[in-house]
């Protein structure tokens, strides 16, 4: 128990209180993000982008360009839920629904396009070796798994896929389709512990909290869904 403590607080040790602070705030704002998503509220969008706009001074700090990514889409995808959300009219009211065809294709390319533009933005700023092929990539990555030091070689790789989930994802909630929760829940799963191994322990608590709120939020989005069916 005194070594888990010890991991969670020594990337903070000669922190900046301020960042401790921003990174408190951010992730507190998030939680309430989240619990406002699965209410269907539209609050959900204001305290989003102040958590997000947060997490971008934080991630450019420590040099996570694609949570930096992240959080700038987050942003832009925030004002754009925010609008859909808010218009008024019946007529045009958005309403939760289920993805279609082209839907599902349009997720595919969001994620295709936003994990390849992560790599082009990692090889770039030189935070991952473009020599390696596919097969050495695979290699390094089963070779690092053995400490929390070596896995921070591979990071990269995963904030590669999770950047592409969590990019398909937020246009999901923005149209309102409930399957932005699956996304939600699979991206969360995997944040808990990078977060962790890279040192922002508030940030994976927080993702600890979103886990749980997602699950719970595609269930209360399902009963919604299957009411609004019914009634039609």
């Amino acid at each position: 128990m005194n070594q888990l403590f010890e991991f969670f607080l020594e990337p903070y040790k000669d922190a900046i209180r301020l960042d401790i602070f921003l990174e408190i705030t951010a992730a507190l704002f998030g939680i309430a993000s989240v619990w406002f998503a699965k209410k269907e509220k539209i609050w959900v969008y204001p305290t989003g982008i102040i958590s997000t706009l947060i997490y971008i001074y934080l991630c450019y700090k420590f040099i996570l360009y694609g949570d930096m990514i992240i959080n700038v889409y987050y942003s832009i995808m925030s004002l754009y839920g925010w609008y859909l959300w808010t218009r008024v009219r019946e007529s045009t009211k958005l309403e939760i629904s289920r993805t279609s065809f082209l839907d599902k294709l349009k997720t595919i390319f969001i994620f295709l396009f936003t994990a390849i533009f992560t790599y082009v933005v990692y090889i770039q700023y030189e935070i991952i070796d473009d020599t390696l092929g596919f097969n050495e990539t695979f290699d390094l990555i089963k070779a690092n798994v053995g400490s929390i030091a070596e896995i921070r070689t591979i990071t990269p790789y995963l904030d590669m896929f999770t950047t592409g989930i969590f990019f398909a994802g937020m246009w999901l909630m923005a149209k309102k389709k409930i399957e932005n929760w699956l996304f939600w829940i699979f991206g969360n799963i995997i944040s808990i512990p990078l977060y962790f191994v890279k040192g922002l322990g508030f940030t994976a608590i927080q993702f600890t909290i979103f886990l749980i709120l997602a699950i719970f939020g595609y269930i209360a989005w399902r009963k919604t869904l299957n009411n609004n069916i019914e009634a039609a």
